[in-house]
């Protein structure tokens, strides 16, 4: 059972932020959340990244800011055995970073803002996304403790200024759900993260939430007003998507690699989400990015 981590700044470090440059083989975080704010910058490498409800393909130089408690992960893909396919510098810092209501003060107006719009995760583009990057390898080399926290708050500053960003988890948390239900569903997301490309089955899910089955059903349906199944066929046709447009492979091979085991029943799936079938998409986006 994957179990989302939690990560302590102040615990593992006593600085006001951390900065870290990892390199792998692929990218090995889970599907997780914690309540640190984090910037996440790809140096190297290409795959899906989860965050929250929204999947979306990522390539070297994405950069993108996540507000807290929000799960998240990276999986590469395309990888070559035994060679470093990926690599990322992330920063990762509390709201209170720099003491009890310095970012609500009058000059941080445009950080509070950003930190606010930073709870549906930023994906930030263009001239941004290419300062902030020389900013973080800046910050990374950076020893002396006073410049290291200039550059932080220049880095938060640009990207508080920026129009060249989108947001990626459009859809808001349910009002009211207790730390407990917050947890638990995020286990259950991170099952349905790392299993929807293959077998997954609602006893699992269920064993994973601690319920049984029909109460899971309800359970589930209450918190995420969807069906299990429904959560799970998404991520898939979304999946689908993607490889349809930046990839050359046959159809029904896109749909095994989906999850989805009957050529058939993607088909018509795929046909009743995007009213054109897998074919007709591919030929469709295509056209229209040539135009």
């Amino acid at each position: 059972m994957i179990r989302p981590s939690f990560e302590s700044l102040n615990t593992l470090t006593g600085q006001s932020f951390l900065v870290r440059h990892f390199r792998e083989k692929s990218f090995s975080a889970p599907f997780h959340y914690h309540p640190e704010l984090e910037l996440t910058l790809i140096v190297k490498g290409e795959g899906k990244r989860y965050v929250g409800n929204n999947m979306s393909p990522y390539t070297a130089g994405d950069l993108v800011l996540l507000g807290p408690d929000l799960p998240h992960c990276w999986k590469s893909e395309n990888t070559v055995p035994g060679k470093i396919n990926a690599s990322s510098i992330v920063l990762q810092f509390r709201e209170d970073c720099l003491g009890e209501g310095f970012f609500v003060r009058n000059e941080m107006q445009v950080i509070n803002k950003l930190f606010k719009k930073s709870k549906s995760g930023i994906q930030f583009a263009g001239n941004t996304a290419a300062e902030v990057a020389k900013h973080l390898y800046c910050l990374e080399k950076e020893n002396q403790p006073f410049r290291r926290t200039i550059v932080f708050l220049e880095i938060l500053q640009l990207l508080g200024d920026s129009s060249e960003f989108t947001l990626l988890n459009k859809e808001k948390k349910i009002h009211g759900i207790s730390i407990g239900d917050q947890s638990r569903i995020n286990d259950v997301m991170a099952y349905i993260v790392d299993h929807f490309r293959n077998e997954i089955t609602l006893e699992g899910a269920a064993a994973v939430a601690g319920l049984t089955p029909t109460a899971f059903c309800k359970y589930f349906k209450r918190i995420t007003r969807k069906t299990f199944i429904n959560v799970v066929t998404e991520y898939r046709i979304n999946y689908a998507q993607q490889q349809l447009v930046n990839t050359d492979q046959p159809v029904s091979s896109i749909g095994f690699e989906s999850g989805f085991r009957d050529p058939s029943h993607f088909y018509k799936t795929f046909r009743q989400k995007n009213k054109l079938s897998p074919m007709h998409y591919r030929k469709k986006f295509r056209r229209d990015i040539t135009v």
